[in-house]
């Protein structure tokens, strides 16, 4: 390969790719990909479609250059918020391993909550020519899907795929890989009622889609057993031990009663642990406690705390199998892709 050989292939591969003929044709950049193979599964109607519109780009995909590998930077780019927390942290670790092992480098990005380093940080990775993006964690998205927060990755979505870890969004070539937060805690809700605790509150750390969803399986366990859903009992608060430690120190003191906590984080249930413990209240006979995510945390009290797995290394590499196959062009539809949660028992439960 000589040296002007190779920069006339980049040269085409800097001006124009799949993405471009993707997003022109109102196509999934897959349907290109099956149009570019031969794929017989596209209608006629659609390959018409597609070829003229490469015809009009002046797209011409180069077979040698293809094999060569210049129509990929063989790179993904990955958001998270905040690689410091536990459960980002492990994301990413599965993520790169799978990427690593499919032949694919990752380029990482930590934005922070606000809106707009998240938008410039989507901005860089495209502007780097990944092939695409995976989010972690539901705290990029609106809790309102309609929302104009959430048009920086449906824009972005029209150039490449966008893949969200517990996170949903629904649109073309966004492609969502969710826990069932719902039917988890609505599960461990109705378990803690059928053995005797009706005084159970629940500490959350996060009103993104998946926040809700835990809080609203909790609230539907309660009304589905005529239950009140007592406001005092549901709190907002960081991932933080104290705070949660604090907030039922303060309902005891406030003359509450409660016999269970459940938890939308492993640290928060750690903190019901150490209140039960500085309170002298025995676990599990007088107080029931239940985490969220299965972590490290989870065993570092005793007694050990019962918690829910969310299954996250599933998670991930569920997203990635499914990102090959658009690569591949047989994944044709974008959409959600839920996987349940497992419970795991362990000393603070006895139901």
């Amino acid at each position: 390969l000589t040296f002007n050989t190779y920069g006339t292939l980049m040269k085409g591969y800097d001006t124009m790719n799949i993405y471009d003929v993707s997003a022109k044709a109102g196509v999934s950049i897959a349907t290109v990909s099956r149009v570019l193979n031969g794929n017989q599964s596209v209608s006629a109607k659609t390959r018409d479609k597609v070829l003229r519109v490469m015809d009009e780009l002046g797209y011409t995909p180069n077979v040698f250059a293809r094999g060569l590998g210049l129509n990929t930077m063989k790179t993904i780019g990955i958001m998270c918020t905040d690689s410091s927390d536990m459960y980002i942290a492990n994301a990413i670790f599965y993520l790169q391993r799978e990427l690593r092992n499919n032949g694919y480098d990752s380029m990482l990005c930590c934005t922070g909550g606000n809106l707009s380093s998240k938008q410039q940080s989507l901005e860089l990775l495209m502007s780097k020519r990944v092939d695409a993006i995976i989010i972690v964690g539901s705290k990029f998205l609106s809790s309102n899907p309609d929302s104009d927060d959430n048009r920086y990755i449906t824009d972005a979505a029209a150039s490449l795929p966008i893949f969200l870890i517990n996170g949903h969004l629904a649109g073309h070539n966004i492609y969502s890989i969710i826990c069932n937060d719902y039917a988890a805690v609505y599960s461990v809700t109705s378990e803690m009622i059928k053995s005797g605790r009706t005084d159970i509150v629940y500490l959350y750390t996060s009103t993104s889609h998946s926040g809700l969803n835990k809080l609203m399986g909790y609230k539907d366990a309660l009304s589905a057993n005529d239950i009140e859903v007592r406001p005092n009992f549901i709190h907002l608060c960081t991932k933080n031990i104290i705070r949660a430690k604090e907030y039922l120190t303060h309902l005891h003191d406030s003359g509450e009663d409660f016999d269970a906590v459940i938890t939308s984080d492993d640290s928060l249930a750690v903190g019901a642990v150490k209140y039960a413990l500085a309170s002298r209240i025995s676990i599990p006979d007088e107080l029931s406690i239940v985490g969220y995510n299965d972590s490290m945390l989870a065993i570092c009290t005793e007694p050990e705390i019962t918690s829910i797995d969310t299954r996250l290394e599933e998670l991930c590499t569920t997203a990635v199998d499914r990102l090959m196959k658009v690569f591949s062009g047989s994944e044709s539809e974008s959409g959600e892709t839920v996987i349940p949660a497992n419970l795991v028992k362990r000393g603070t439960t006895d139901f």
